[in-house]
């Protein structure tokens, strides 16, 4: 993935993460920068996650282990971003709809990324 490909989808992110603060109670994202830096903090941690425990565990994986790890990166995101404030149960409702919003918009997860790039 090229560097405007990340860019347009940590834009996209973003977005989906502003979506997520007005739908979900107790998940509230600040503005668009506070989203962006958000969606970079999710994805780094998400990175660091999958090269600690392996794809299984990541907040990209299947499964319910996947969605408790996601929701936990988001509720862990919270202390590192400013401007976004998240309960345990807003994490897991914020995780649920990213999970289904993905399902229409899907995001490319850095693993499968770098997994493209080494195909090029």
């Amino acid at each position: 993935m090229h560097f405007l490909g990340h860019v347009v989808r940590f834009i996209v992110s973003a977005i989906v993460l502003m979506i997520v603060g007005y739908i979900v109670p107790q998940f509230s994202v600040g503005g668009f920068w506070s989203a962006l830096l958000l969606a970079v903090v999710i994805a780094i941690l998400g990175w660091i996650v999958e090269g600690i425990f392996g794809k299984r565990v990541t907040p990209f994986g299947r499964g319910i282990v996947g969605f408790l790890m996601s929701a936990l990166v988001i509720w862990l995101a919270q202390f590192i971003v400013g401007g976004v404030s998240v309960t345990w149960l807003g994490a897991i409702l914020a995780a649920l709809v990213i999970g289904i919003i993905d399902l229409f918009i899907p995001v490319s997860t850095p693993y499968e990324a770098g997994r493209d790039k080494d195909r090029a």
